[in-house]
């Protein structure tokens, strides 16, 4: 045990990095970077090399927001949150690790662009209830509130003389809507620039340099399109041919050329569109997932030519590549931290698809489906080596989101324990058009769950090393509802279950989750308690408690504003209503987790969940075989 612990705390302590950003002249990257055992933010010289960090500290300790420059590359904007809670207030960070407030009011906040001017901040808050959008001005200190809609507005961005903003909002009758707005910067005379199908979904994602162009992105042809809208003309260019869901990320140097994110099966691929021309390429960048950034008003472009990349493989960890466009070659800006290990010790992705009508052979215990709609679903397969090899499903989370080649220490973490990990993309998850995801509508833990349970038969039909009678289901967020559900659907599954900050009572979920949370997650997919109540109280996995009959581990952040603690604490009191005990030796295993919130970057706490996970499936999962092998 003491072997697997030592694995474990060097897992959890390689360095990760997060959110780089190109400067406003291109010469430094800022980025989140835990190389000294805390996340501290860190700026690197785009011509050395040479890392050096600012801040001791004075940034939060889980790097889930992103860190912004300033117009003057002067000083970095960084959100900084209670114990995870994400109710966000704003501070600046200078060269010289002077830090001061900037931005301090209730709910969460958010940066969403920085002006060029140097004087205006254009931020998402909560401050009044829904997600709406406000402008700081910085030389006064003020903040004022420039959208006010019932859906929530975001992704905004300044026009670069300040004039104007751009953002995205929803005022139709169709939830599943939402459009480009153009108003001025005050929020007067916003306009619906109406790109695409009511239903359909449009966001901006930059202004061109000269002002006059917005890069936009559109599902209304299915799979995702880019296009840049001419508001002299109101006329949009669409580029590419369609094959491919395609993502917009920003304007290139110049204005000439734009870059885009292409999804193809597991991986993601950045593309370049000539705007004149319309000639688009792919970037010659290793197999994995490369992209440019995280989230939030991230630079991408250090020169005329040159942009910078995040890039990641199954085995191989995040590292920033500064790619070249004149010669399709690229260099390493900043290397990734393997500690002990070699990338060749971690466990490979294999990807592989089959037919799945949303209703698996394994009985259903809580609701009863008709067969659905046959669609391919993708997965992916790691392998621990172990013979025969415990197995481990884990449903992602989102559920708009994807699982991709790219390097996932939980799951390296579960394989250096000798368990393979399945994972799934359900119908509903992202990278495969608008209808893929629309599956989704009015039917959580239906079809979703039996691709689900489907995936978990066919993986131990196909390959037949993997243990039947050892198979575990782990997830977090989305995710862990899926746990939940799986465990009380599809009981005969599984020997055991780890629900990670999951949902298990819809309508508590609708009641106390963020206000933009509970409009377009809980209202755009199942409407709203009271116009829906079936389906709240149907697929809330508490309703099926008492088909549970595995041993499950519940572990909850107490400061998740996004699925709020009530949901596993109202899971462990319907099972202790049923007489179950919790404890080692109990029915159910029951942790929240101080100072975290909707999961965590941070080593510590990372290490925190590492030692809680491996300990109950060392417990509840016989791992004699496995142990006897090492």
């Amino acid at each position: 045990m003491n072997d697997q612990n030592d694995v474990l705390e060097e897992l959890a302590r390689l360095p990760t990095m997060a959110h780089p950003t190109v400067s406003p002249f291109g010469d430094e990257v800022a980025l989140y970077y835990d190389v000294s055992g805390r996340n501290e933010l860190h700026v690197v010289d785009v011509d050395t090399g040479d890392l050096t960090r600012w801040s001791d500290g004075e940034v939060p300790r889980n790097a889930r927001w992103f860190a912004s420059w300033d117009a003057d590359g002067d000083r970095a904007f960084f959100h900084l949150d209670d114990g995870g809670d994400e109710q966000n207030d704003v501070y600046a960070l200078a060269r010289d690790g002077t830090v001061e407030p900037v931005v301090e009011m209730d709910g969460q906040v958010a940066i969403q662009d920085v002006g060029d001017d140097g004087e205006t901040l254009l931020l998402g808050s909560t401050r009044n209830g829904q997600m709406n959008v406000y402008r700081h001005d910085l030389t006064a200190g003020e903040t004022s509130k420039v959208t006010d809609y019932e859906r929530a507005a975001g992704s905004a961005h300044l026009s670069p003389d300040g004039d104007r903003i751009a953002y995205a909002t929803n005022e139709t009758d169709d939830y599943d809507n939402r459009d480009v707005y153009v108003a001025n910067a005050d929020g007067s005379e916003p306009r619906n620039l109406e790109i695409g199908d009511v239903g359909a979904e449009a966001i901006p994602a930059d202004w061109g340099p000269d002002g006059r162009r917005l890069l936009i992105g559109d599902n209304t042809e299915d799979l995702g399109r880019v296009g840049v809208y001419d508001l002299e003309v109101d006329d949009v260019t669409w580029y590419g041919d369609g094959t491919y869901e395609e993502q917009p990320v920003a304007f290139l140097s110049g204005g000439g050329r734009l870059l885009a994110s292409r999804s193809r099966d597991a991986v993601s691929v950045p593309v370049v569109y000539d705007c004149e021309t319309g000639g688009g390429r792919e970037l010659d960048v290793p197999d994995g997932v490369t992209s440019a950034g995280g989230m939030g008003p991230a630079g991408v472009s250090i020169d005329e030519d040159r942009i910078l990349l995040e890039h990641t493989g199954p085995i191989r960890r995040t590292e920033l590549l500064v790619y070249d466009l004149a010669t399709d070659e690229y260099e390493t800006l900043l290397e990734a931290e393997y500690g002990p290990f070699d990338p060749d010790d971690f466990a490979d992705a294999e990807y592989f698809t089959f037919p799945s009508d949303g209703v698996p052979e394994t009985p259903a215990r809580g609701v009863d489906h008709d067969p659905y709609e046959e669609l391919e679903i993708g997965a992916l397969l790691y392998d621990s080596g172990e013979r025969p090899s415990p197995l481990i499903v884990n449903p992602h989370g989102g559920p708009r989101a994807r699982d991709t080649k790219s390097f996932d220490l939980y799951t390296q973490v579960l394989v250096s324990q000798g368990f393979s990990v399945l994972q799934v993309n359900y119908r509903g998850s992202s990278g495969r058009g608008r209808e893929f995801v629309e599956e989704l509508i009015d039917d959580w833990a239906g079809a979703e769950q039996g691709d689900v349970a489907t995936a978990v038969e066919y993986a131990l039909e196909s390959y037949d090393w993997l243990d039947e009678d050892r198979v575990v289901v782990f997830g977090g967020s989305y995710g862990g509802y899926s746990a939940y559900w799986q465990l009380v659907q599809y009981p005969d599954l599984y020997g055991a279950g780890i629900a990670w900050i999951g949902l298990t009572d819809l309508e508590d979920m609708f009641e106390n989750t963020m206000p933009h949370f509970r409009t377009e997650l809980m209202e755009k997919y199942l409407g709203t308690p009271e116009e829906n109540p079936d389906p709240y109280a149907e697929r809330s996995p508490v309703t099926h408690e008492e088909n549970l009959d595995a041993p499950v581990c519940i572990v909850h952040g107490v400061n998740d504003r996004r699925v709020p603690v009530s949901q596993a604490r109202i899971f462990r009191e319907a099972l202790e209503e049923r007489g179950l005990e919790a404890g080692e030796d109990g029915a159910f295993e029951y942790h929240e987790l101080g100072e975290e919130g909707h999961a965590s970057s941070d080593q510590e706490q990372k290490l925190r969940l590492f030692r809680l996970l491996t300990d109950f499936l060392e417990r509840r999962v016989d791992l004699e075989t496995v142990r006897r092998s090492q």
